[in-house]
């Protein structure tokens, strides 16, 4: 053991036993968390590849998309059975869009498990009035939604994705944890700050110890701010909470969940991912998206708002990151990063510098999202 891993806290005993998100067991506490425009079926499959990973969840899709059968909805749901379980994260505001499709990725075999979306603060979704505008609601409607999605789908269970409230002065979280146990909920996932502060501040850990209290029997993981054991080991200790989503701290380093599950298993999170591991995944990712979007150029240009995390991460020169931003080819590609394919990081690179590698957040006004 190194020094470095002696001064790691111990993986609390509990975290070794077998968990389940109703009928469906996980294969570690550690989830993958939904992410617009990011956990698409290319970097959910990469990511399960290498280890460690309890349940997959979609992107944020549609209900009335999915009813509807649009065809750029039908591209978001793409999936393949090495990723499962996989549950699909819907939104919406209108009870028989929401439990009409749900049922229909059930019929159709495309979900495990059905997560309900309470927690993007993004405007075009709050609008409608889905999203975190769903937690402004304790008259009962959105626990009626949320109990007809419920019933359109058992016994596939359902999952709930939530913030702590809609500000400070509405922390309605706890109150839906314990309304959507009774409904038939099987397991929340409770982001660790308030609409209003959009991705600022830090997360709120005695607000999710609140959601963990308020319910019975049902698992709830914590999210937000999760990049490192240390982290890992807090969000446990300060919220009891019985498994952790992990979002942003994914994609700058996607060996997190191998990671994380060693730890708990072990008591060492073994080896960080090495310059060449970070290579090779990049160039899969993209090849993947390419397969996904069903061309060459589309998948290159879906690569570009990825790229710059991988350029952070690998520390490519700048007119190499300008270039990526800008991918069109595969052919490109390997000619930009053909100097570095030999694996060799450049002098001053570490495992550690890479994985904290900054991931952009939406920033500004939340009103102007």
């Amino acid at each position: 053991m190194t020094n470095a891993t002696a001064e790691l806290p111990p993986p609390p005993p509990f975290y070794r036993e077998p968990l389940s998100v109703g009928s469906v067991a996980l294969a570690s506490r550690f989830n993958l968390a939904p992410l617009a425009g990011y956990t698409n079926l290319p970097f959910r499959l990469s990511v399960r590849e290498l280890g460690g990973v309890g349940l997959c969840t979609t992107d944020l899709i549609n209900a009335r998309a999915i009813v509807d059968g649009i065809q750029k909805t039908m591209l978001l749901l793409a999936h393949d059975h090495a990723e499962r379980p996989l549950f699909v994260q819907i939104f919406g505001s209108k009870p028989h869009e929401m439990a009409g499709a749900a049922k229909w990725l059930v019929e159709n075999r495309i979900a495990d498990g059905i997560d309900i979306n309470m927690g993007c603060p993004v405007r075009k979704v709050v609008k409608t009035g889905g999203g975190s505008s769903l937690m402004c609601d304790t008259t009962g409607a959105t626990v009626g939604l949320v109990s007809q999605v419920v019933e359109a789908v058992r016994p596939v269970p359902v999952s709930v994705k939530m913030r702590l409230g809609w500000d400070d002065d509405n922390l309605s979280a706890p109150y839906f944890a314990r309304e959507f146990e009774k409904a038939g909920v099987a397991a929340l996932t409770i982001h660790g700050r308030t609409r209003e502060q959009g991705f600022a501040g830090g997360v709120n850990h005695e607000g999710i110890r609140r959601v963990v209290e308020a319910v019975e029997k049902i698992p709830v993981f914590g999210n937000g701010d999760v990049r490192s054991v240390q982290d890992a080991a807090r969000m446990i200790t300060e919220t009891g909470c019985h498994g952790i989503a992990i979002g942003r701290g994914a994609l700058a380093n996607p060996w997190v969940f191998r990671q994380f599950d060693a730890w708990v298993r072990t008591g060492d999170p073994g080896p960080r991912a090495t310059y060449a591991e970070r290579l090779a995944f990049m160039r899969l990712h993209l090849k993947r998206l390419v397969d996904w979007r069903g061309s060459e150029r589309n998948g290159c240009v879906h690569f570009r708002k990825v790229a710059t995390w991988y350029t952070k991460a690998l520390r490519f020169p700048k007119k190499v990151q300008q270039r990526l931003v800008m991918l069109s080819t595969l052919a490109e590609f390997e000619e930009l990063i053909a100097p570095f394919s030999g694996g060799h990081a450049p002098d001053g690179w570490t495992e550690y510098d890479a994985q904290q590698a900054h991931i952009a957040v939406p920033a500004g006004p939340i009103a102007h999202w």
